[in-house]
């Protein structure tokens, strides 16, 4: 597989990042995650934080080098990232679960399957247009598409942030999972949570990518999203992978895609998500040590294309 990837995340105004986002990938498998804790709940940090850590631990065993079924894969995943919210609860003595939205995306053979609970989103976007994306599991979504408010409204609406599905209520999540999407050189996929597109219209999230790469594209819409949300914006966001091709092999048209799987041994994972050591508590790694991750992994897909751009 060849493709770039590029994900970032402000705090806006708010005293703290309770996003949360990785991806990882083998020889044959690509896995993206963003997961916004609720800051209404106590803890929506340990919940996003507990859920990616969740989602990736199981792509690092199931995926050898790939998944049997990408679809099963994120309901399993996500159902037990739930679990694990409990289990902390119940650790912890906690009256009740931190809870999180969650999207996740699985690409393998060129083909994209993802899934949701909650109002973090995936756009996918082709050709300077949205494809498809995800449906908000909100009170909002729900006023517009039976048209009792109009979409321009939405994001000024009361009711804004009235989410009824997640990770850590006292229900099983509803894990939606969407239609395979067959990628084309150029399709781009972009998770993000709401503090991104919650003070954007549809075309501005889309506007980026025409033209840019995700690396320029995507700090370009978070800063966007911060100057329109103001002061009080959310935490933001914004995960975006562009697609260049299922075989190892496919030219790359003098464009410099960053990651080229073939580059990863048999049997190795890369991975932006900070696991736990032994004994240590999962969800008690701080901000620095999750940027370090990040920061190793962007090095290594830096050495790892060094052979694209001597072509």
């Amino acid at each position: 597989m060849r493709f770039s990837i590029y994900q970032e995340s402000k705090i806006g105004g708010r005293k703290v990042n309770q996003d949360r986002m990785g991806y990882l990938y083998t020889r044959d498998s690509l896995m993206m995650v963003v997961a916004d804790g609720m800051g209404g709940h106590a803890r929506g940090d340990v919940a996003a934080q507990l859920a990616v850590q969740t989602v990736a631990a199981m792509f690092e065993r199931e995926a050898k080098p790939r998944l049997t079924n990408p679809a099963q894969f994120l309901e399993n995943a996500i159902q037990m990232a739930h679990r694990e919210l409990h289990r902390y609860r119940a650790e912890h003595g906690m009256p009740e679960a931190p809870r999180t939205t969650i999207v996740a995306c699985v690409v393998q053979h060129g083909v994209a399957t993802w899934a949701h609970a909650g109002d973090s989103r995936l756009y996918w976007i082709r050709d300077g247009a949205i494809a498809d994306r995800t449906l908000d599991h909100s009170r909002v979504h729900h006023l517009v598409s039976s048209g009792l408010i109009r979409a321009e409204d939405a994001k000024d609406h009361p009711e804004r942030n009235r989410i009824f599905n997640c990770l850590g209520a006292d229900v099983d999540p509803v894990v939606q999972i969407g239609k395979p999407a067959t990628l084309r050189f150029g399709d781009v996929l972009l998770l993000c949570t709401d503090g991104l597109w919650g003070s954007l219209s549809d075309r501005e999230v889309v506007g980026p990518f025409t033209g840019q790469t995700v690396m320029r594209a995507v700090p370009d819409l978070v800063e966007t999203a911060l100057a329109a949300a103001g002061p009080e914006a959310d935490n933001c966001t914004a995960m975006a992978m562009s697609w260049a091709g299922a075989a190892v092999d496919d030219w790359m048209g003098g464009r410099d895609f960053g990651v080229s799987t073939r580059e990863i041994p048999e049997g190795v994972v890369a991975s932006t998500v900070q696991m736990p050591r032994a004994g240590e508590d999962p969800a008690m790694l701080t901000d620095q040590q999750i940027d370090e991750a990040i920061s190793e992994i962007q090095n290594a897909i830096q050495r790892s294309s060094k052979w694209v751009r001597g072509r």
